[in-house]
């Protein structure tokens, strides 16, 4: 388990408990580190400024006991916002019918870069994508190494509409 993940299976539960859904953990740069927590409600309303510093407060706590990485960093929490990083297989049943940026670790029918709608998430956890020749792909999930939705007037009319709610 490498150190993104021992930190997100350290917050994630608090988070839960908390209301809100863990979608990123990163740690950025080396000499200036700073740990990225991205959360998003579980009740899908927008994420204001208090929700960000509960958070902070709760992951503070957490990393102080814990103590997982070594010398000074930063953290920063934040949303996701709306054109947001794919990062868990759920986000693919979510945004079915959205545009996404997709980057694979190797090569899918000789490319790693793709840009299309996405179907969804096979049984067999491949992401579905309509690339704009029309064709449809599936990439496994595992080879995906980043992905995030593309700001189109769709996503943020579905956006709008969701804040609504």
């Amino acid at each position: 388990m490498d150190l993104e993940e021992r930190i997100s299976s350290l917050v994630a539960p608090s988070l839960d408990a908390m209301g809100y859904e863990l979608v990123r953990v990163a740690l950025m740069g080396r000499l200036d580190q700073t740990l990225q927590i991205m959360a998003e409600r579980r009740d899908r309303a927008a994420m204001t400024v208090d929700d960000c510093a509960d958070i902070s407060r709760a992951v503070s706590a957490l990393l102080d006991v814990e103590d997982p990485i070594a010398g000074k960093y930063t953290l920063e929490v934040s949303s996701p916002g709306i054109d947001r990083p794919l990062t868990r297989s759920t986000d693919y049943e979510r945004f079915a019918g959205f545009e996404a940026k997709v980057e694979t670790i190797r090569p899918v029918e000789g490319r790693k870069r793709f840009r299309g709608k996405i179907v969804g998430l096979t049984a067999e956890n491949q992401v579905r994508l309509v690339i704009d020749t029309g064709e449809e792909l599936s990439i496994p999930l595992a080879d995906i190494q980043r992905a995030k939705l593309v700001l189109t007037d769709e996503l943020i009319a579905a956006a709008m509409s969701e804040q609504e709610h």
